[in-house]
């Protein structure tokens, strides 16, 4: 029986820590598709496979293939726009890639899938249109660098193959790809439908991951009255507006010691030699075991509270920038924005509410019996007295108040108007006519020029 046979998905990583190191499943923000009366989802599913050594050369050979076809195709659109020319298009670049086959200097790709190429073109144009889009303004959020170069030496290599590369999951579980063979995968789970692509993933601690593009419908929990506000912070990794308070795992600062070793070992090897390729191998199954460690105990608690509550609210908080403060190390080792995003998929995946305050909400200084907002408030200061009477602990306080505001826009966003429309002035009162006399009155405190 086929491993997609059977229909079964679980939000969180079904994996204990002695298996972090050989089971991997990473969840992405679907994609929800219409289709009539029921919604389909694009879903990715992550999975261990073990190469053989000829496979990991055919693997190494594929790897390099696609990443000189990505970086001729990137050198010919520069030199083109440095030379004055129009734009190459994908399909110009396509058509130089057939031809550079027959050439003596790139006869060596036709060792390799011809899909694993066309993906690498698909790659790069994928990342210029992005980077127009952001410069453009199309695409929100922060700016996109134009594409760069890549460099074998990088931490991650990759290559995808499509349906039209015909591989194919067997009867005995191995994964057939074209001119690699059959790989050995560690299933964990089943998947919901046949894969439309599949990527090979090799990441810096030499471990390669077969992810899996598949269709599934969505699974709707059962209806809570529930709803919870969330705060996320340090001393505490999330305070539940019901009180409860999840402590900090701190993932990172539990290994620092081992890693400060290993980075020591690394420091004392010779550039260049193997030695210091192995200790840079130790270094990097390390850092990936912390980041294994930390996805899985956030697949669990995000799954947890998906389960439990109809309606999660966050605070929407500036990642970017606390990383650039004397805190950078703590944020990084929280994980914020990974955890969100978990909250935010299975939320559209389990048919919950989910949603984000402003990160300039007030909801630390502000009182959640009275609505009084006080001054600014110190990092150490846990616990207040407001003038109303009520004692509010700090993060508690603050994840009421989200859920507060949470649950405001929540019943806003059905249309109805919560502030006064905008009104066309009348003429006299658009602009001051350069004949009009200007008073010399004032307010205190505004100057009459």
């Amino acid at each position: 029986m086929r491993p997609w046979t059977a229909v079964s998905f679980s939000t969180s990583a079904r994996c204990c820590r002695r298996s972090l190191a050989r089971i991997s499943v990473v969840s992405r923000i679907p994609t929800i598709v219409h289709c009539g009366t029921l919604e389909y989802v694009w879903l990715r599913y992550n999975f261990r496979v073990y190469p053989t050594s000829v496979q990991q050369q055919s693997l190494a050979r594929a790897f390099g293939c696609a990443r000189v076809v990505f970086n001729d195709a990137l050198r010919a659109r520069q030199q083109a726009r440095a030379d004055g020319l129009p734009y190459l298009s994908d399909a110009e670049l396509s058509k130089r890639v057939t031809a550079a086959k027959l050439t003596p200097e790139r006869a060596w790709l036709c060792e390799v899938s011809a899909v694993v190429l066309q993906q690498a073109l698909v790659d790069l144009n994928t990342a210029y249109r992005n980077f127009f889009a952001s410069v453009t303004g199309k695409r929100k959020g922060r700016k996109v660098a134009p594409p760069r170069f890549r460099s074998r030496k990088d931490n991650r290599q990759a290559i995808r193959f499509t349906a039209n590369a015909r591989f194919k999951v067997l009867d005995n579980g191995r994964l057939r790809l074209p001119k690699i063979g059959d790989l050995e995968v560690r299933w964990s789970r089943t998947l919901p439908s046949a894969p439309s692509s599949v990527t090979i993933v090799k990441d810096a601690a030499g471990r390669y991951f077969a992810s899996f593009v598949v269709q599934a419908m969505d699974e709707p929990l059962p209806e809570t009255d529930s709803e919870v506000g969330i705060d996320l912070g340090l001393t505490h990794f999330a305070v539940l507006s019901s009180a409860r308070k999840v402590a900090a795992p701190k993932f990172l600062r539990r290994a620092a010691r081992k890693l400060k070793r290993l980075q020591q070992d690394l420091s004392r090897k010779q550039k260049g030699s193997a030695n210091r390729k192995k200790a840079v191998v130790k270094v990097a199954r390390a850092h990936a075991r912390v980041a294994d460690t930390r996805r899985d105990w956030q697949h669990k608690l995000s799954t947890a509270i998906i389960r439990d509550s109809q309606a999660v609210y966050v605070e929407d908080l500036c990642v970017v920038g606390l990383g650039r403060t004397r805190l950078a190390k703590s944020v990084h080792d929280a994980g914020w924005a990974s955890f969100t995003g978990m909250l935010e998929y299975k939320a559209a995946r389990y048919g919950r509410t989910f949603g984000k305050i402003d990160r300039f909400f007030p909801s630390t200084r502000m009182c959640s019996d009275c609505g009084r907002i006080n001054d600014k408030m110190a990092l150490n200061v846990r616990a207040w007295h407001c003038p109303c009477g009520s004692t509010h602990d700090r993060d508690i306080n603050a994840a009421i108040n989200v859920l507060a505001a949470g649950r405001a826009e929540s019943l806003n966003d059905r249309g109805a108007r919560i502030r006064p429309p905008a009104m066309v002035a009348p003429r006299g009162e658009a602009v001051i006519r350069p004949d009009a006399a200007c008073s010399t009155r004032s307010v205190e405190g505004i100057s009459v020029l």
